[in-house]
């Protein structure tokens, strides 16, 4: 079967868009590679693959924690990048992101990080901390072996909406709220707004993240965005299971209560794969 590009599967979602993330080695590699199998199961459409990063600027305390327990235990990009070929051998069918901020990207350097996407089968590339202005090269080099280069938009950058919205591949990340990740109780009425501009803007569909904890907040957002993007839940999810998830024998049952807990957030029967 021939997987779907990110903009295929983000189009083809017969229920609101669902994009999870996770880091890659928090705990460890196998809970990583058994997670991402996990969000398929629990209903994914595309998955983001976080890189820890020891100074991650968009980042609330959660996924913090996550990607210093992932650096202590040696994750680094190759090795997450590495991971998605494994994944792949266990089934997992849905595109992947990787969601890296530029310093390792450019440590690495971006053609050398291109080829390594491409050899490991990933399907595109999000990288929060580059400026629309200075992604020329990035951008280039994503559409020349055609993976999806993610644009980010956030109430701050409403000035340039448009042509963000212009150049956006696969989906529009569209970032609710000023700040950090972190789970909120509630999107103040402005964020709404804000997000109903982007869907108006955008040709390609628009997913919402920052903040999204609650089957109420997925509900309301439902006639605003085409999907929501989940990370800070599932890792705090992920961070009170650690014990379990590093016990091989006990792995199994945690993983069965987060996708419990993912499938509750999204209150969608888990029987919907593509």
């Amino acid at each position: 079967m021939t997987r779907q590009t990110v903009r295929e599967a983000a189009e083809s979602a017969s229920y609101p868009l669902f994009i999870p993330f996770i880091m890659a080695g928090d705990p460890n590699k196998e809970t990583t590679i058994e997670l991402a199998l996990t969000m398929q199961e629990a209903g994914a459409h595309i998955l983001e693959l976080g890189i820890p990063y020891s100074d991650p600027l968009a980042d609330g305390p959660v996924l913090q924690r996550s990607a210093l327990r992932a650096l202590k235990h040696g994750m680094s990009l190759t090795e997450a990048i590495e991971l998605i070929p494994e994944m792949r051998k266990k089934g997992l069918t849905i595109p992947v992101i990787i969601f890296s901020y530029y310093n390792p990207v450019l440590r690495m350097g971006i053609e050398t990080f291109i080829e390594k996407l491409t050899e490991n089968e990933a399907d595109g590339v999000l990288i929060p901390d580059l400026p629309l202005e200075e992604s020329e090269e990035l951008s280039t080099l994503t559409k020349k072996v055609n993976l999806a280069n993610i644009s980010l938009v956030a109430p701050t950058s409403s000035t340039r909406l448009e042509k963000i919205a212009a150049q956006a591949e696969g989906f529009l990340y569209c970032v609710s709220s000023l700040g950090v990740t972190g789970t909120r109780e509630e999107f103040p009425p402005e964020a709404y707004a804000f997000i109903e501009e982007v869907k108006a803007s955008s040709e390609v569909p628009v997913a919402v993240g920052f903040g999204i904890s609650t089957p109420e907040q997925v509900k309301r957002l439902q006639g605003s965005a085409d999907g929501v993007i989940i990370g800070s839940a599932i890792m705090k999810k992920v961070e009170g299971l650690q014990a379990e998830l590093e016990h091989e024998a006990k792995r199994r049952d945690a993983l069965q209560s987060i996708q419990q807990y993912v499938e509750g957030l999204l209150a969608v029967p888990s029987s919907h794969q593509q």
